[in-house]
């Protein structure tokens, strides 16, 4: 396997010093996930890295990025030695971005761009070697990480770029230096640490301000705030593209079709008619998918592998991913469950409810939609929770759960038609919630990550993993 970073290269690049001469074949800050040949970066975060090295090492660590020798490791260990371990990281992308030749694509806003990254990635796939973060590695570290993984052999690059408070997103961006950026959308998320959506807005904007000379803006052409993105694009010479439902926008959403497992999307791109598919039923992803192709076409690239790619995907655990929970499979009594516990604002929430009002139960069975607390909205959170009760999807929910203390706004401003359980934690929803199911219920599981409803729906998977094993011991 060829070598992502030898000791020359990563010494080069750091301007650190070099214990062995190793080669390594990854780059992980996780001694749990680790693989062989890894160079492991000792960050201090929650944890002190250096705590892990002598784990990592014996794990099979090629070296470990370090600012001092760790207790318990050997003197002559493989290191790679730095006055300070984020800095040498952040070395590390800023190197392995310089190395390469790919098309960087990098993509921020308040919703979509884990969705949107991942379909970049799908879509560009199949135009040449396409980079990007399996997960949503998008912050200080995230960002360095995703480049420092970076094969120099790269065609395309994708990275994902988020925020919690101002100031966060330029240098990330100035760190990949994308020729496209992508901006998915401005919402009511992280209000805690903004004024106002016009603040967010802005700092989301600055995702332009490492644009490469001649870049590539795409902004979305439905918000109030796209003058705000618009302005800064122009500001920073920067070619742009507007997405969305806007008569006037680059890449025009005509119509889109939802049904139980698919989206049907008409599109005008460029005075051109657009017609794909989603394998997923959404809104929201088929604005964002548009977008992908949006830059696949201004990419000056034939669209039609990418979209029968994108006709496959599908979302993963906790950003929608539907999937058949068999409770009693004499009978084949089962639900179907949502799972989009990862994350949840307003506009987010919206969507999903659009989503889970689209879909048809069998049977006798119920649209159930499971609501935890939507974090870091700041003083106008109790207000933003109890105004889902007055969206137009709310019409099509049978029966809405709600968990959490903002959620017990939304709980008491629901008709009493569709007001279902209400609990204090995620926990006791989790235990109570079964026994409330019919067999044919469609159960969308929406929240913020820190509202752990992600344990509803491992609660739900361990009763469909019992129900197998009950049968195949009846075998």
């Amino acid at each position: 396997m060829t070598p992502l970073w030898t000791a020359a290269d990563a010494a080069d690049a750091t301007g650190g010093r070099v214990q062995g001469d190793w080669q390594a074949t990854g780059v992980s800050i996780d001694t749990r996930t680790i693989q062989p040949g890894d160079l492991f970066v000792a960050l201090r975060a929650a944890r002190d890295g250096h705590d892990f090295v002598a784990q990592a090492l014996d794990n099979g660590a090629a070296a470990a990025l370090v600012s001092n020798v760790p207790d318990g490791v050997p003197p002559d260990a493989p290191l790679l030695i730095v006055p300070d371990v984020l800095h040498g990281l952040e070395a590390l992308g800023r190197a392995a971005r310089s190395r390469t030749d790919a098309t960087v694509i990098a993509v921020t806003g308040s919703v979509g761009k884990t969705t949107s990254k991942d379909m970049l990635r799908t879509a560009l796939s199949q135009l040449g070697r396409t980079h990007a973060a399996e997960a949503s590695y998008n912050n200080h570290w995230g960002v360095p990480l995703t480049l420092a993984r970076m094969p120099a052999e790269t065609e395309f690059a994708v990275i994902e770029i988020g925020m919690n408070h101002p100031g966060e997103i330029a240098p990330l961006s100035r760190l990949a230096r994308p020729h496209v950026a992508v901006i998915t959308t401005v919402a009511a998320v992280h209000l805690e640490a903004f004024e106002s959506v016009d603040g967010i807005a802005r700092e989301k904007a600055a995702i332009f301000d490492g644009l490469e000379p001649g870049g590539l803006a795409v902004i979305n052409a439905d918000i109030d705030t796209t003058p705000i993105l618009r302005a800064k694009a122009e500001a920073m010479g920067a070619r742009i593209l507007s997405v969305g439902a806007a008569p006037k926008a680059d890449a025009r959403l005509a119509t889109v079709t939802l049904s139980d497992e698919a989206t049907v999307v008409q599109a005008d791109l460029g005075g051109a008619p657009l017609l794909f598919k989603l394998d997923a039923p959404g809104r929201h992803l088929a604005q964002n998918a548009l977008a992908v192709l949006a830059v696949v076409d201004a990419l000056g690239r034939d669209m039609t592998r990418p979209k029968m790619a994108l006709a496959a995907w599908q979302p993963v655990d906790g950003r929608g991913k539907r999937e058949r929970i068999v409770l009693n499979p004499t009978d084949d009594q089962a639900v179907d469950l949502i799972d989009d516990a990862f994350n949840a604002s307003p506009t987010s929430v919206a969507a999903s409810l659009d989503v889970l009002a689209a879909a048809t139960p069998p049977g006798k069975g119920r649209r159930v939609a499971v609501l935890g607390d939507m974090l870091e909205l700041g003083p106008t959170a109790p207000a933003l929770h109890a105004g889902l009760a007055n969206l137009p999807a709310m019409a099509a929910i049978d029966l809405v759960c709600t968990s959490g203390p903002l959620m017990a706004h939304l709980d008491a401003a629901l008709p009493s038609a569709i007001r279902g359980l209400h609990t204090d934690t995620a926990e006791d929803m989790a235990k109570q919630l079964p026994a409330l199911l019919w067999p044919g219920d469609i159960v969308l599981i929406k929240s913020s990550k820190g509202s752990k409803l992600s344990l509803v729906v491992d609660g739900l998977r361990k009763l469909g993993q019992a129900a197998r094993q009950t049968q195949e011991d009846a075998r």
